[in-house]
């Protein structure tokens, strides 16, 4: 099927244009609107002291500190966050939570203004879209019991980004930002909203947004014979409002709309090739790219129907649909079958014509048809509707706010693949056979889910208790047709399966001084099974238990958590190495995920009363992540597991260091982050080198300079002393996170 083409890659920029313009300073939008106030966990920095479970909140100010536009290096400062980098630029993050599974982000629940945002959370969770932050207003992540008033995916936690809401100024007056970036590889940025309310009368304001995003990069690593490595994304959104003035009512549209072209690809490097070149594509991926169209439509309405009781009522509709056309693996040496890329470039000394025919050298004839690129064409649509009913009251000297919620969801993913066969000839690929679309893979699974969920916060006198108790019951169906039947006209084979699950959690705080907070809490883990799946469900008992120091000028968090599962789940996907049927899903048994989270920051000094301030913060994490039985399995990160292996891609030790210098007109800051050494697959003892992830200390700078009192000259650089690592064999070879990148340019605000 194939993908829209959009006409709007220059939108951004005339807004950016226009912005820069503007003659003066804007007020900071908040980091997320009153009226999905009930559907998120917390509104502010300061309220996550208090709210039951571990939640870090990450505001505009620190968004801006960086302007980074991959979430990867945003979630950095965030302590039980792991992250696999792939593509170094954060288009497709691999995001885990506590231990939870990194591939795709599909342990944890993403969401995106309150509304899960991967295609099709329940049906095929893996984000293979993922919003681009540099257009978000905040970002909190919640874990522990927390993360239970989301789902399905309870297991880690949740990752909720926070759009750039309508600007709460003046009535009458309007507020918006732009700003225009260019770096070395033809980096290019174009951001930037206008918005505002004005009075429509009779009671009533109506407010509205225009945002639009625009990114460009030719990538940083160099195919042999040349050609695009980068991407380029136009992202844009409108939202209109319209409140009461007695503010009892408030309603809001919000469109959101997303194009991505991007020259990405499965296919690393051997390790030698990797330590001769690590920036290096082989011709063998002259072909790959990806084509994305996303869709956003959402109604929210928030009644407050007295001044302890409102309901919030959010519909959702989403529409990706992408087409990623990759290398998917070469012919065998005896012309029987196929070999799987990642396979080929773990031993390359065992499959010569393999890897001859993936580097197509100067002067190389390969084997007809011997490279099969796949055109992953696939289709999503996710709808549905939530409510959430907050009520305040009291019980003798005991408060409550006691939340009702209700959802309805229905989402599916629609494949109708092909194969298609190339030959290299002198470094080129030449197209042999054509495949017929569903010819590949032709089916569709779909879910429909209801989800309940209450919870009391109680507070008596220091004593805080927040139990809670979630509810699904999910459908799962998957259609399968024939191959040769690409119009879906024959006969179908259908497998279906539900899921009832109750997920109870419970945390307490008590408050044994101002600045003085003792947490814990537990709750049930639960990821969604995939459509036609025989395996059970991925569940797990979490614990967790700490302190929380600070008021509103510092904070330190202390907790340790503990995740028992009962049985972890591995999804195959291209991503996970491909060495099996995608889709399939694999028993871990049980796995046993602890360790520690230590955060804490501080502003020293005070532009009004020194001239200038420093703020430091930190944030640190440990964990020991082990498989507590021993199976043989056919997915490529576990393979043979013996009891004690340490669960793959999870670092032990990982730090992050922030530090700033702020003047009244200036501001300067760097960011350390080091990544302890992971295994590629489950195992024990020393990593041998065709098995390690790199460990690594990068450091980032930023600096902003006014130049008037709304416009600013700003400039990053990421990986400043420019090191080279490996990031993972996920999904084939060695891969390169990201080299030096810069960009500088200009910032305006009225």
């Amino acid at each position: 099927m194939s993908l829209w083409k959009s006409g709007v890659s220059r939108q951004a920029m005339v807004i950016g244009v226009a912005l820069w313009c503007a003659p003066a300073m804007a007020e900071e939008a908040d980091s997320s609107g009153r009226i999905i106030e009930s559907i998120v966990v917390t509104g502010t920095k300061a309220d996550t002291l208090d709210i039951g479970g571990s939640v870090q909140r990450l505001d505009t100010a620190d968004l801006e500190t960086f302007s980074y536009n991959d979430v990867n290096r945003i979630l950095r400062q965030v302590p039980g966050v792991y992250v696999q980098e792939e593509d170094g630029f954060g288009l497709r993050p691999n995001i885990g939570i506590r231990g939870s599974g990194t591939d795709r982000s599909a342990r944890i629940a993403v969401m995106e203004d309150g509304v899960l945002i991967a295609p099709a959370p329940y049906a095929a969770p893996a984000a293979y879209y993922f919003p681009r932050v540099a257009r978000m207003a905040g970002v909190e992540v919640a874990k522990g019991p927390a993360a239970i008033k989301y789902g399905p995916m309870t297991v880690g936690g949740a990752l909720n980004l926070f759009s750039t809401p309508i600007p709460e100024v003046d009535v009458g007056t309007a507020a918006g930002k732009a700003e225009l970036l260019a770096g070395n590889h033809d980096g290019r940025r174009a951001h930037g909203w206008v918005g505002g309310w004005a009075p429509l009368g009779g009671g009533l304001e109506i407010g509205a947004l225009a945002e639009g995003l625009y990114e460009h990069s030719d990538g940083f690593k160099k195919l042999d014979i040349g050609g695009d490595t980068g991407f380029e994304i136009t992202d844009w959104t409108v939202k209109l409002g319209l409140r009461s003035t007695d503010g009892r009512h408030a309603l809001e549209f919000k469109y959101q709309n997303y194009d991505e072209t991007s020259h990405e690809t499965y296919l690393g490097l051997t390790l030698a090739d990797f330590a001769a070149s690590p920036y290096r594509r082989y011709n063998g991926s002259k072909a790959d790219v990806m084509n994305a169209k996303h869709k956003t439509y959402q109604f929210s309405h928030r009644f407050d129907i007295s001044p302890d009781v409102n309901l919030t009522t959010v519909a959702y509709r989403t529409d990706t649909a992408r087409a990623w056309y990759k290398l998917n693996d070469v012919r065998n040496t005896a012309d029987t079958g196929w070999v799987s890329i990642s396979s080929v470039l773990e031993n390359p000394d065992a499959n010569p014509l393999q890897i001859a025919d993936l580097i197509g050298a100067d002067g190389f004839t390969g084997r007809a048809g011997a490279l099969r690129v796949r055109n992953n064409n696939r289709v999503y649509q996710a709808t549905g509707v939530q409510s959430v009913l907050t009520a305040g009251f009291d019980t003798g000297g005991i408060s409550h706010v006691l939340e009702l919620s209700a959802r309805y969801h229905e989402d599916d993913e629609d494949r109708l693949q092909q194969d298609d066969h190339y030959q290299m000839v002198d470094g080129r690929m030449v197209l042999t056979s054509a495949g017929t679309p569903g010819s590949q893979d032709n089916r569709i699974g779909d879910a429909k889910a209801w989800a309940f969920f209450i919870r009391d916060t109680i507070e008596a006198g220091p004593l805080t208790l927040v139990p809670g108790l979630r509810y699904e019951t999910i459908d799962l169906r998957q259609t399968r047709w024939a191959t040769t039947d690409p119009d879906r006209s024959g006969a179908t084979t259908v497998a279906k399966s539900n899921v009832d699950v109750f997920i109870p959690g419970i945390s307490a705080t008590w408050r044994m001084a101002d600045a003085v907070r003792i947490v814990a809490g537990a709750h049930r883990g639960f990821a969604s099974p995939a459509p036609g799946s025989t395996v059970d469900p991925e569940t797990s008992w979490n614990y967790e238990a700490g302190v929380k120091l600070g008021t509103n000028g510092w904070r330190a968090d202390l907790i340790g958590f503990f995740n028992d599962y009962s049985n972890l789940v591995g999804t195959c996907t291209a991503s996970t190495g491909g060495n099996c049927n995608i889709g399939d899903q694999f028993a871990g048994g049980k796995v046993d995920v602890k360790g520690i989270e230590l955060s804490a920051g501080r502003t020293l000094g005070s532009i009004a009363t020194n001239g200038f301030e420093v703020p430091v913060s930190f944030a640190y994490t440990y964990t020991d992540a082990k498989f507590k039985t021993s199976f043989v399995s056919g997915y490529e990160p576990w393979g043979t597991v013996a009891a004690g292996d340490h669960l793959p891609y999870i670092s032990k030790h990982q730090m992050t260091v922030n530090a700033g210098l702020a003047t009244k007109a200036a501001r300067l800051n760097a960011t350390l982050n080091w990544v302890g050494k992971a295994r590629a697959t489950a195992g024990q003892g020393p990593i041998v080198a065709s098995d390690r992830i790199d460990d690594r200390v990068l450091v980032d700078l930023s600096a902003e300079i006014d130049l008037h009192r709304n416009v600013s000259l700003f400039g990053t650089v990421q990986n400043l002393f420019d090191v080279a690592y490996n990031a993972g064999f996920s999904p084939a070879g060695a891969r390169p996170g990201a080299p030096r990148l810069a960009l500088g340019g200009i910032r305006a605000r009225f």
